[in-house]
């Protein structure tokens, strides 16, 4: 079996408008497509992450809320490589997006932080 990258990874978000907000112009990825579902009744908004990777933002009505964070079962977070963690937070706060301290992994040395998206997701940064 030869399982060698992540295709996408997929996101159901309360407020499509605010989520396509974040994610496009706050985070800054690039839309791939964008199409309205009627018989779901939802939007798909698919977003380039790298040449490999693609993020999907499912907006549906009345999804329900995650149960805890972050331990709930299933996804627990989100996390992206930066090669410069202190540049990216300092974007993040321009943007308004509160950030938690730059700490350093215990067991590989490297920084990281979390935030949150608008639905609480948390989303890690490693570098």
């Amino acid at each position: 079996m030869n399982l060698s990258r992540i295709h996408h990874i997929a996101i159901i978000v309360s407020d499509y408008e605010v989520s396509k907000d974040f994610y496009v112009n706050k985070l800054g990825f690039q839309v791939i497509r964008e199409n309205y579902r009627p018989e779901k009744e939802d939007w798909k908004l698919d977003l380039r992450v790298d040449d490999t990777t693609e993020l999907e933002i499912f907006g549906v009505k009345h999804p329900p809320k995650r149960v805890t964070r972050p331990e709930a079962a299933g996804l627990r977070h989100l996390a992206f490589f930066t090669e410069d963690i202190e540049g990216v937070v300092a974007e993040l706060k321009e943007k308004g997006i509160d950030v938690e301290p730059v700490r350093t992994d215990e067991f590989s040395g490297g920084k990281f932080t979390f935030f949150a998206d608008p639905d609480g997701l948390p989303i890690e940064l490693h570098e």
